[in-house]
């Protein structure tokens, strides 16, 4: 008997810094706004809920934590319709860190399950680019913000 795989978007980089700087990136939103969303409801804790921001966009999302593994996993619940989303760190060196950001539980059929993926693969390739240019580099690069300029933004 076959089983069927569900659709999951998985995008990964390589960045060189140590796993608990990376893991905390995620955990902490003072950083996580240098690179992502603009505003934060508060640190990511098991169990918790908090909202997530994009001002420009006048958008925002609902986040359920429901495992934190230190230096290991994130997973959270979040959109509507929700899914999960795992973000997981492997050290490589001390120095280094692999991270795989994987997003599964789609709903959608069809075009509309096509376009969720396509949109949810850039997404997580662009949170993952500003992740690697602001740890490695200092330098934020306004990658959510620029990606879609003809939406009216604040």
């Amino acid at each position: 008997m076959e089983t069927k795989k569900l659709p999951t978007v998985e995008c990964q980089m390589m960045i060189r810094k140590p796993v608990a700087e990376v893991f905390e990136a995620f955990i902490d939103p003072t950083i996580t706004t240098r690179f992502w969303f603009t505003k934060s409801s508060g640190k990511l804790e098991e169990g918790k809920a908090i909202k997530w921001q994009w001002e420009m966009y006048n958008v925002s999302s609902d986040v359920f934590v429901k495992e934190i593994i230190p230096d290991k996993k994130i997973s959270i619940e979040w959109d509507d319709p929700a899914t999960t989303v795992d973000f997981e760190f492997t050290a490589l060196t001390g120095n280094t860190t692999y991270v795989i950001i994987k997003n599964y539980g789609f709903l959608q059929a069809g075009d509309d399950l096509i376009q969720a993926i396509k949109d949810n693969t850039g997404g997580f390739t662009t949170v993952l680019d500003g992740l690697k240019a602001w740890l490695e580099f200092g330098i934020e690069l306004n990658l959510v913000r620029d990606k879609f300029p003809q939406t009216k933004q604040k």
